[in-house]
C-alpha cells in the first residue's frame, strides 16, 4: 500500500504543468500552441524567453526531486516509487488529458533525488553532446543511455533498473525527434519555431 500511495503522490506532483502555467502567467498564451506543442522547457524556449525556459526546466526537475526526497523520508524504498510517479505524472498529466512533456527535466530531477552522482553524469554527457552537435534531443537521448550504465557502477541495482525503464520511456517519447534526427530536419538548440 505504501508503494501505491508514494506512486500516486509522485504522480500528482509530477502532473503540475509548470511550462503551461509559467507561459500563461507571463502573458504568452498556451505554450501548446507553438513549436512542438510540448509543455516542457525546450518548447518554452521557443517563445524566445530564456528566463521562462530556465524556470520551467528548474521546476519540472524539482517536482521529481521533491517527490523522491519527501517519500524517502518515510522509507527509502518509497523514494523510487514516488520518483517514478512524478516522471509519469509529467508525461501523462491528469489535468491536461494525459498529454504532457517528454520527461527529461523530471528524469533529471528524480536522478538528483535518488543518485546525485548520476545527475552529474547526465549533465556532462548532455553538455558535451549539445556542444558538439547542437541538438537538445540527441544530447538528452545520449545521456539517457549513459546514465543507467553509470548507475550500475555508482548506485544500487534498484535505482539503475528504474532508470533503465525511465530511459526506455524517454526514447519512446522522443520517437518524432529520432525520426527528424535521422532525416536531418531536427531543430537545433536556439532555433525558433
Amino acid at each position: 500500500m505504501g508503494y501505491g500511495l508514494a506512486l500516486i503522490f509522485g504522480y500528482l506532483l509530477g502532473s503540475i504543468p509548470f511550462g503551461l502555467l509559467i507561459t500563461r502567467a507571463a502573458g504568452l498564451g498556451d505554450v501548446r500552441q507553438i513549436g512542438s506543442g510540448n509543455i516542457g522547457a525546450t518548447n518554452v524556449l521557443r517563445t524566445g524567453n530564456k528566463g521562462l525556459a530556465a524556470a520551467t526546466l528548474l521546476l519540472d526537475a524539482l517536482k521529481g526531486t521533491a517527490a523522491a526526497l519527501i517519500a524517502g523520508r518515510f522509507a527509502p524504498e518509497l523514494a523510487l516509487a514516488a520518483g517514478f510517479g512524478a516522471f509519469l505524472g509529467h508525461l501523462f498529466p491528469v489535468w491536461l488529458g494525459f498529454k504532457g512533456g517528454k520527461g527529461v527535466a523530471t528524469y533529471l530531477g528524480v536522478l538528483l533525488g535518488l543518485a546525485w552522482q548520476g545527475m552529474l553524469v547526465f549533465a556532462v554527457v548532455w553538455l558535451a553532446m549539445a556542444f558538439l552537435f547542437r541538438y537538445s534531443s540527441l544530447a538528452a537521448l545520449t545521456a539517457a543511455v549513459v546514465v543507467p550504465i553509470a548507475l550500475y557502477f555508482i548506485s544500487t541495482p534498484q535505482i539503475a533498473g528504474l532508470f533503465v525503464v525511465m530511459s526506455l520511456i524517454v526514447f519512446l517519447k522522443h520517437r518524432a525527434n529520432i525520426s527528424r534526427l535521422l532525416a536531418g530536419t531536427e531543430g537545433k538548440i536556439g532555433a525558433k519555431g
